[in-house]
């Protein structure tokens, strides 16, 4: 049987011509910009139902026949999310931490999908590799971390973080964990109780079950209570169980808080356990003169976990595990088939980490770190923390705000009617049930976007600063605006309200 026309010739539905490729791409590059321009006077999101942004495109129609137009596609695909998207990168996004992401990242997005580096290998990925190998070597570098660690790049913060837990495992656990399993063990893991749910899901994956979590309590400014952990321990010891692991947080995503590294490292080393850092938000205002005392003790930790589409501000997905020494992470993660043969003379990361096939997250985040250097990124954190502050520190000119916390480049506040007795129960009550409405409304309304955190009970509006965008007066901005919303659903809501007794 002769081949068919079609493979002799062969010409695929998902080939284009390389000027039909340039002409597609100069627009969308020209929208993209033109986007970038507008965006600081745009709302930071519409507010739209999902009914609404299902309608807009068309959800229930079904697959195509027959293709489309190379230009239509991509420019229809182009309005769609410029007109139906909340926007991280606006300079009045200050909800979860989430950063605005750096131009010279999105270039490197676009080149790397060109290359489409397979980067579990280093045959398949030779160069990519090579350049996640020294990124990481300069993240650590930031954070003062030896630049002999061993590490790679991930999706985000709960995968790093629990890459990380999985090596402190695998190290601690006892040798036969990964060929018999967790067993009759009773491993415990601390941490405090501002940690982030990550720990939950490693504890859940990694098969030790969240009863495994020892939750220390933390102290007037949200660290670890470092007398109560250590008395757990002791206990946990005397009972029979295997303490392993200690996670300390540099910079929690609540308040931005940072437990006593150095003081845990001793901790750990008393007692044998794996120091992890939780340092996907806050770990890299290490590298800001000002900051570095509060991150004193980072360089001692067995694993840290950083999130370069947080304070790097990369394009999503990048973050970053590493351990202090590479074989841990070998030693939770290598196998060897015969099919993965490629030599030992280079790094493999399948060897590192779980996936096997792996994107070339790192190339946006070199590439960005030769752009501006350490010390434009040291100028652009300090500059977020210092607009934090001044946040803070400004609610004081409102008599209807009440400032909560601030810690790192975090500030958290309410509404509070001036005429409310705060002290009792039912007006507690009522001020969470209002500063609840008013961020709905707030991120609604597209002015501005916050998010929230839970304050000694208190219901806050939280705002976090990772935006180079971010200028003093959007900042300033913000405080009159909560004032007039909060205003206007006091006026809807007391009324209805049950009154203090």
């Amino acid at each position: 049987m002769s081949p068919s026309d079609d493979v002799v010739n062969r010409i695929s539905p998902l080939a284009i011509s390389s000027d039909d490729f340039r002409s597609a791409a100069h627009r969308l590059v020209d929208r993209v910009a033109d986007f970038l321009d507008r965006l600081p006077a745009s709302p930071v999101t519409r507010g739209e139902s999902p009914s609404a942004v299902r309608e807009a495109m068309d959800a229930a129609r079904p697959l195509p026949r027959e293709g489309a137009p190379l230009a239509a596609l991509v420019d229809r695909a182009a309005t769609l999310l410029f007109d139906h998207s909340l926007f991280n990168g606006h300079p009045r996004f200050w909800g979860y931490v989430t950063s605005s992401p750096a131009p010279i990242g999105m270039l490197g997005e676009f080149l790397a999908s060109a290359v489409n580096a397979n980067c579990g290998a280093w045959l398949l990925s030779p160069m990519a590799s090579e350049i996640e190998a020294q990124t990481v070597r300069w993240v650590a570098e930031m954070l003062g971390y030896p630049t002999g660690c061993g590490g790679l790049f991930v999706s985000g913060g709960n995968m790093a973080n629990i890459v990380c837990f999985l090596a402190a495992r695998a190290a601690k656990a006892g040798s036969d964990i990964r060929t018999a399993g967790v067993g009759g063990t009773r491993l415990r893991v601390y941490c405090s109780s501002e940690t982030h749910t990550w720990i939950q899901k490693a504890a859940d994956i990694s098969g030790l079950g969240t009863d495994s979590i020892r939750w220390i309590p933390a102290d007037g400014e949200f660290r670890i209570n470092l007398e109560a952990l250590r008395t757990r321990v002791r206990e946990d010891i005397e009972a029979g169980d295997k303490p392993f692991l200690v996670i300390a947080n540099a910079g929690t995503v609540s308040t931005g808080a940072v437990d006593p590294l150095s003081r845990l490292a001793v901790l750990c080393r008393e007692f044998n356990l794996w120091l992890h850092v939780d340092g996907a938000y806050g770990a890299l205002a290490a590298a800001v003169p000002a900051s570095a005392a509060l991150f004193a003790g980072l360089g001692e930790a067995d694993s840290i976990a950083v999130d370069p589409h947080k304070w790097l501000y990369a394009p999503l997905e990048a973050g970053c595990a590493l351990t202090r020494d590479i074989s841990s992470l070998r030693g939770a993660f290598a196998y060897h088939p015969p099919y993965y043969h490629f030599g030992v003379e280079a790094t493999n990361y399948f060897d590192l980490g779980p996936q096997n096939s792996r994107g070339f997250r790192a190339l946006k985040v070199w590439l960005a770190l030769q752009q501006v250097g350490r010390e434009g990124y040291a100028q652009m954190i300090s500059g977020d923390i210092r607009l934090a502050r001044s946040m803070y520190e400004r609610i004081a000119a409102f008599p209807q705000l009440q400032a909560l916390s601030h810690g790192l480049s975090i500030t958290t506040f309410r509404y509070v009617p001036s005429d409310l007795d705060r002290m009792d129960n039912n007006v507690t009550n009522y001020l969470n049930d209002l500063n609840c409405e008013l961020l709905t409304r707030l991120q609604q309304g597209g002015e501005a976007y916050v998010s929230n955190a839970i304050i000694g009970g208190k219901y806050a509006l939280r705002a976090c600063i990772v935006n180079f965008r971010t200028t003093l007066q959007d900042v300033h901005d913000l405080l009159p605006l909560v004032v007039r919303i909060g205003g206007e659903l006091d006026a809807q809501m007391r009324p209805a309200h049950p009154r203090p007794a």
